[in-house]
């Protein structure tokens, strides 16, 4: 074992210094703890860049209607035509998330972002190139990154939040698990050797509790895939989402891997140490490390005390989200733009047969859906963002240059 310097380090990443004494170019886990590569403990502080790579409807305030990233493309191939939306939706990748965001995020005290990705996007080759480019933006900035696959093949819900067919086939299919332990190889293959990676979150919150039946077949599937990532990368941790939104950790037995770190999620609940108890007696139990990889929306007030109970017990975040519309519960946030509630209204209109013929009348005019979406694009562009300095404050963050 390697020896643990008795003092937590808040890094901003630590990817030159120690390397030779450690022996490790990578973070790691060391016993009941995540290291960097000098061996010092890592506490780590980050954000979700979620709807980018992941697009969710209550994001941009489709409270009715459509939720999930295809509901939303089929939103906007109707507004627009399909055409114009893949271009628009080629630019928002772009612009959602850039170097400036990358530098907000790091001259703000983060130390680390997690990216969800959709495993089509691996699938289709659009992902490769848009995290290369992040990646490299925090190599630069001496963040940590971690990839997490938040829509995996087939499905790990069945909801809204990995663009599935209303019920986690991955769990059911062969096939589907086949693509998902073979993505996570050409991922792995891709930065085996990259220290700015810290991990790879492996499935995020699978396993509603409407199917907790199927819980005995998620430490499999957690295995399987580890074993896909280890035939061609032996450097980075494996991180292993409970079931049941990632707050189950009954499932899991002694850790599969000896660079194994366990994520929960947290939201709506107490700020008290009572309600990641178990997570901590998970990690005296097998002396493996945890880490909080979701909480948020939430007031200030319960983010502040949220974040500062899990720090006080040497537990590492990540909030989510990074950026969202209209909206105070993130470090940034971008205005709606003009004609946009007509859009929210349209969206929201039953669809079906029946009533097509209704909805037709009601659709917005093909040039206001246009300038939305084409003012859509300025907007979320971090220079046009509203800085939320409440939330940062909240975060033990300070409120960055633009």
């Amino acid at each position: 074992m390697m020896r643990i310097i008795p003092r937590i380090v808040i890094l901003a990443g630590l990817l030159t210094a120690g390397l030779a004494a450690a022996g490790n170019r990578f973070v790691h886990t060391d016993g009941k703890y995540i290291v960097a590569p000098g061996g010092e403990k890592l506490l780590l502080r980050g954000i979700n860049l979620g709807n980018w790579l992941v697009p969710e409807g209550y994001m941009f305030h489709f409270d009715k209607g459509p939720a999930s990233y295809r509901e939303i493309s089929a939103l906007f191939n109707d507004l627009v035509g399909p055409d114009e939306a893949a271009r628009f939706w080629k630019q928002y990748r772009d612009a959602y998330i850039s170097e400036a965001d990358i530098r907000f995020i790091h001259e703000a005290g983060f130390n680390s972002v997690r990216i969800p990705f959709h495993s089509k996007l691996i699938e289709d080759g659009t992902a490769f190139p848009l995290l290369d480019r992040v990646i490299a933006w925090c190599r630069e900035r001496r963040l940590w990154v971690i990839l997490d696959m938040h829509c995996a093949p087939g499905g790990q819900t069945g909801t809204n939040i990995d663009d599935s067919w209303g019920y986690p086939w991955l769990f059911e299919s062969e096939e589907q698990q086949q693509l998902a332990a073979g993505f996570w190889r050409s991922i792995a293959q891709r930065y085996a050797d990259e220290p700015t990676v810290l991990g790879y979150d492996l499935l995020n919150e699978p396993l509603p509790p409407t199917v907790a039946r199927l819980n005995p077949r998620l430490e499999p599937l957690y295995r399987r895939i580890t074993e896909a990532i280890r035939q061609v990368d032996k450097n980075h941790a494996v991180i292993l989402g409970g079931a049941q939104w990632d707050s189950n950790f009954a499932v899991f037995g002694p850790p599969i891997d000896p660079n194994a770190i366990y994520t929960f999620h947290k939201y709506w609940t107490a700020p008290t140490k009572d309600v990641i108890q178990p997570y901590l007696d998970f990690r005296e139990r097998y002396q493996a490390p945890i880490w909080m990889g979701e909480s948020g929306e939430n007031q200030d007030s319960w983010i502040a005390q949220f974040r500062a109970m899990l720090e006080t017990n040497d537990v590492g975040w990540a909030f989510w989200p990074y950026k969202k519309m209209d909206a105070t519960s993130s470090p940034v946030s971008f205005p709606r733009p003009p004609h946009w509630d007509e859009i929210v209204t349209y969206a929201a209109l039953p669809g079906g047969m029946g009533a097509a013929e209704e909805k037709m009348k009601k659709r917005p005019p093909v040039d206001h859906s246009r300038a939305a979406l084409a003012d859509l694009l300025a907007k979320i562009k971090l220079e046009n963002c509203r800085v939320n300095e409440g939330y940062l404050n909240a975060l033990g963050m300070k409120v960055a240059a633009r």
